[in-house]
């Protein structure tokens, strides 16, 4: 079953990546911030590097000024991440997480089969928006779909 608004965030390690690559357990990060995470199915895919990753690096001032940290997240390893991060000139304040093994995924019950496209397991499209470690709000994207998990959506929603 997929989280709810309202559950806790499952507890797992993922990599984050900063100057170096991070192991971080999910319930200490997300311990005591306000964040929307949004996931992608893939780094360097269309969708994802065409609209989803720019929409919220063009917003992620809007995020800041309300208080809210991002989190970009795929289940990809973390060198991907970090050179796609790079390659899209992300803000180095902006969250950028590996779930290489889509262990967080499938703990937050959001993970989908790609292997018709050759990409194996991976996350749904999604965003959600979770403060001190409570989901508060999940989007979560129709296949073949990028709409509600947009920055621009999750802006209009944030409290």
């Amino acid at each position: 079953m997929a989280i709810q608004i309202g559950d806790r965030i499952p507890e797992v390690n993922i990599k984050r990546i900063n100057d170096g690559i991070d192991t971080v357990d999910t319930h200490r990060f997300f311990e005591g911030r306000k964040l929307v995470v949004f996931s992608v199915p893939g780094a360097f895919t269309p969708t994802c590097s065409e609209k989803h990753l720019p929409g919220f690096i063009a917003h992620f001032d809007a995020f800041q000024a309300k208080g809210v940290g991002v989190a970009c997240m795929s289940v990809n390893d973390p060198f991907v991440m970090k050179a796609w991060a790079a390659s899209q000139d992300a803000p180095a304040a902006m969250e950028i997480l590996a779930d290489g093994n889509g262990d967080f995924v499938r703990a937050l019950g959001l993970e989908m089969d790609a292997s018709a496209y050759g990409m194996g397991v991976r996350g749904k499209r999604f965003a959600m928006y979770v403060d001190d470690g409570i989901v508060k709000l999940l989007e979560i994207e129709a296949p073949g779909e990028f709409r509600v998990s947009s920055a621009e959506h999750m802006l209009a929603q944030l409290p």
